[in-house]
Order: C-alpha cells, then sequence, then structure tokens
C-alpha cells in the first residue's frame, strides 16, 4: 500500500486515533493536514509528525461551515489538491436519555455527523470538479464505531450520531461512484484513546472490556491507522459503502468470553 505524493486531510487528528491515522498516512508517503480545534494539541502532533514528512495543521472546527471551507482553502494553498479525506472528529456526552439536555444532544450530532456531512461535501465537490477534468479520483473515510450498531443508554447522542455516520457513508458512496470517487467507515471497537483511559484503568471496568472482546485485549490507534490507509490506498479500489469494522471480534459475539485475572 502506498499513499506517495496524495493529500489527506484528517480530521480531530491532534490524538487519539486521529493522529495515528495522520502519523500513518505521512509513513505512506502522504501529505497531511491534521485539522482540529485543540489549538495546542495540533501544533504539537504537527511539529511531531513533521520530522517524517509534510505535514500542516489547521485550526478549524468541522461544525462550522466557514471553518470547513477555510481547512479546505488552508489545504489546497498548502499542497494544490486534496486527495483524500478522513472524518474522524468527534466528541462524546454522557447522560442518562430522561436527563440527556437538548443542548448536549445537537452539540455531540453537529460534530459527529454534521460535521462529517460538511467536511465529506467539501472535499467532494473539489474532487468531482477535479474528475470532470480528467483528473485523478479520489477516496473519504468516515469514522463509525461498533455503537453505530449497539447501543450505550448513556451515551445517546453519540450512539445516533454514529449510525447516522454508517447511513452517511452509504449515501455518499452511492452519490460519488460514478465519479470513482470511494467512501467507506471503520467501526472501531475498544480502543486505547485519551476517551478509554479512565475506564482500563478501573479493574472491573478493564473486565467488562475484555468480556466482550473475543480478542482478549484492547486494540491501539495504529491499528485503525492501519485500516484507514487501506481503504485510502489503490488496494481498496473495488470498494465502497462498505464500514469494516475492527473490534476485536465483539459484534458476532452474543456472550461473554472468561477472563483472566492474571492479564
Amino acid at each position: 500500500m502506498t499513499l506517495e505524493n496524495k493529500t489527506v486531510v484528517v480530521t480531530g487528528a491532534a490524538k487519539g486515533i486521529g493522529y495515528a491515522t495522520a502519523r500513518r498516512c505521512v509513513e505512506d508517503g502522504a501529505k497531511v493536514v491534521i485539522a482540529d480545534v485543540d489549538e495546542d494539541a495540533g501544533h504539537a502532533a504537527e511539529e511531531d509528525l513533521k520530522k517524517l514528512g509534510e505535514v500542516t495543521f489547521v485550526h478549524g472546527d468541522v461544525s462550522e461551515r466557514l471553518d470547513v471551507r477555510n481547512i479546505m482553502a488552508a489545504t489546497i494553498g498548502a499542497y494544490g489538491e486534496i486527495d483524500a479525506l478522513v472524518n474522524n472528529a468527534g466528541i462524546v456526552h454522557s447522560a442518562d436519555f430522561l436527563e440527556l439536555e437538548e443542548a448536549d444532544f445537537d452539540r455531540v450530532l453537529k460534530v459527529n455527523l454534521k460535521g462529517m456531512f460538511l467536511c465529506g461535501q467539501a472535499v467532494a465537490r473539489h474532487m468531482v470538479d477535479r474528475v470532470k477534468e480528467d483528473g485523478p479520483a479520489g477516496a473519504i473515510v468516515n469514522m463509525s464505531s461498533v455503537n453505530a450498531v449497539f447501543a450505550i443508554p448513556n451515551q445517546v447522542p453519540y450512539t445516533i450520531s454514529k449510525g447516522g455516520v454508517n447511513q452517511l457513508t452509504k449515501v455518499m458512496a452511492l452519490s460519488l461512484a460514478e465519479y470513482g470517487i470511494r467512501v467507506n467507515a471503520i467501526g472501531p471497537g475498544s480502543i486505547a484513546t485519551d476517551l478509554l483511559k479512565a475506564a482500563v484503568s478501573d479493574p472491573d471496568a478493564r473486565d467488562r472490556i475484555l468480556s466482550r472482546t473475543p480478542m482478549r485485549r484492547v486494540g491501539e490507534p495504529k491499528e485503525i491507522a492501519g485500516v484507514a490507509a487501506f481503504l485510502l490506498s489503490d488496494d481498496a479500489a473495488y470498494i465502497t459503502g462498505q464500514t469494516i469494522y475492527a473490534d476485536g471480534g465483539r459484534l458476532p459475539l452474543n456472550y461473554t468470553v472468561p477472563i483472566d485475572g492474571n492479564d
């Protein structure tokens, strides 16, 4: 697999899965734009990844149309083209269904679903114009979750948003197929990011996570990045409209597995 000379925009790339994906893309030869609302972490990620290749940090909120426009303009200004997008930016908010505030519901949906729509549409319009001028097509990867299928009672907007991401992926794939633009999604399971640290630091919570994971371990961000790199590459040239679940076997499981307390 190679992304040599490709320009890739990765949203929410200052930390976690987004950072790992940006790193993998740079390692595979791409020029990468890190888009994130966290300026300090974004600049730190840029400084770190510049040791490996061409990387630019752009501050922006994916839920705001003008910010998305600025991210696209900055990318084209820096590298001339946009060949691929990884729609990774996302947030969570914990609250029981009966207690959830409307503002918090809106905030999560705005980033996790509307943000992917805005970024996906902006990049796709650029790609379509390029294809019409006999240029190369492109690829888009949306970050979904196993929680697009499962439900968590105290993660109402997050779960709903990820279900929407799966449908958005299918709609985008069908709409853009005639231009040769591929759109897929990744559904991670339990991955070792900052969001999961609090859970895995508690032995009981860690056992609950591992008991529903047949591979009996938490995944690493770089393992999700590897799936993203594949889906962006020409090795996935005939794959579109799919959600690839990288979850250690969790989705097929209809029971729990025993956990060795000595692990």
